[in-house]
């Protein structure tokens, strides 16, 4: 719940920010948004696979943080005034330390086990399949509804 509200204070926050107008760093061409859109592809599969048991959650090892650095990464390149700079960056870098951090503490990453691995391409595939819906949504509509800036 704490962690619900953090996120809609930083959500709420970021809005303000871009229309008070905020002050632009870098002015990124518009091919970037194209980028933009395919680097999420892969980020809405691996916050599915975070939660399936599945080879693809074994592999990224820690999908959740994949997901956060590639997100960050995606929206850095299409978006350079200080408010998206500063957000965007701040969880970049929050979700590098932490990798760093748990490579250091030698955590393996997600377990896998001979169970998980029967069942991993089902579950594959479940997050595959889920994770392009929800990008389908979020591209469609949601990103509107939910942050507030339309993708047009």
């Amino acid at each position: 719940m704490v962690s619900a509200v953090g996120l809609a204070l930083i959500v709420i926050g970021y809005g303000q920010a871009r229309m008070d107008g905020s002050p632009v760093v870098y002015d990124p061409p518009t091919w970037t948004r194209h980028v933009t859109m395919l680097l999420m592809l892969p980020v809405f599969v691996l916050l599915i696979a975070t939660y399936v048991p599945g080879r693809i959650r074994k592999i990224s090892r820690h999908p959740m943080l994949v997901a956060v650095k590639l997100w960050a990464f995606a929206h850095l390149l299409s978006n350079g005034d200080v408010a998206s700079v500063l957000l965007f960056g701040g969880f970049l870098v929050w979700a590098v330390a932490d990798r760093i951090s748990v490579k250091r503490r030698g955590d393996p990453g997600t377990p896998f086990s001979v169970e998980i691995a029967g069942k991993g391409r089902g579950a594959d595939i479940f997050a595959v399949v889920a994770g392009l819906v929800v990008y389908g949504l979020f591209v469609w509509q949601g990103h509107d509804l939910v942050i507030g800036v339309p993708l047009t």
